[in-house]
């Protein structure tokens, strides 16, 4: 043995060595296959179409993000967050996340991201599944409003606590927009399920009404989509995430 060490320090240092080096396994293990038909979509975001709301405006729906072992968790009502039971039916589009682009420190000094007291301050965790179970605490005590806080909030809230991509600006648009721009189907079916509905309504309103109730279908979008965007860049406390 060295002079100066004692059996505890060189303990120690092996320890801290095997800690950091299953932490670093835990990052880079391999996660399991996507599975829709047993509804296991590990590290994804997912998204089904909402009743009533995606007749009128397909591009609006519900959204969930997924733990490591694939179980789907949304937010879909005031002070609960599903687990393994996603709300408004079976997910029909989602997208992968890449588990090296988050931020897991281990200390102030261990963040990989650009953002070090921001993020500590607002909630760091050392895996994915502790960012998500964070969230989940967090989000049983909130109202849920479709408007205001919904559950694109609460995927906005992890991806914030994960520091994906090195980004703690995610918000119902940027949710959105990763969904809808790098998203895939599930399969064909999920394609119908989504747009079926809308198509219908726009044809009898077509059919029934005439160009005024295409008029008035565009204005209800891009209301909306005035709305989450005012709320979201303009008016930032209007909205939770």
């Amino acid at each position: 043995m060295p002079r100066g060490r004692s059996p505890i320090m060189d303990l120690k240092t092996a320890y801290d060595v095997e800690l950091s080096g299953s932490r670093i396994q835990h990052e880079l293990w391999p996660l399991d296959e996507i599975d829709p038909r047993k509804a296991k979509f590990p590290c994804c975001l997912v998204w089904t179409p909402l009743p009533v709301v995606s007749w009128l405006a397909p591009f609006i729906g519900h959204v969930g993000i997924c733990r490591e072992a694939g179980a789907i968790l949304d937010f879909s009502g005031s002070y609960f967050v599903n687990v393994e039971d996603f709300a408004f039916g079976a997910a029909a589009r989602y997208v992968q996340l890449d588990r090296e682009k988050c931020c897991f420190p281990p200390n102030l000094a261990g963040h990989k991201c650009k953002h070090g007291y921001q993020h500590e301050e607002f909630g760091t965790a050392l895996t994915w599944d502790d960012a998500l179970q964070l969230s989940m605490r967090h989000f049983e005590h909130k109202s849920y409003n479709l408007f205001t806080c919904n559950s694109y909030s609460f995927v906005a809230n992890c991806l914030n606590r994960l520091c994906y991509e090195g980004s703690m600006d995610w918000n119902m648009i940027t949710v959105a927009a990763l969904i809808l721009f790098k998203g895939q189907w599930v399969n064909s079916m999920s394609v119908i399920r989504s747009f079926l509905p809308f198509t219908v309504v726009l044809c009898l309103g077509l059919l029934l009404v005439g160009w005024p109730f295409l008029v008035g279908l565009f204005s209800f979008s891009l209301l909306l989509f005035g709305w989450f965007l005012l709320g979201t860049y303009c008016v930032k406390t209007l909205l939770e995430s």
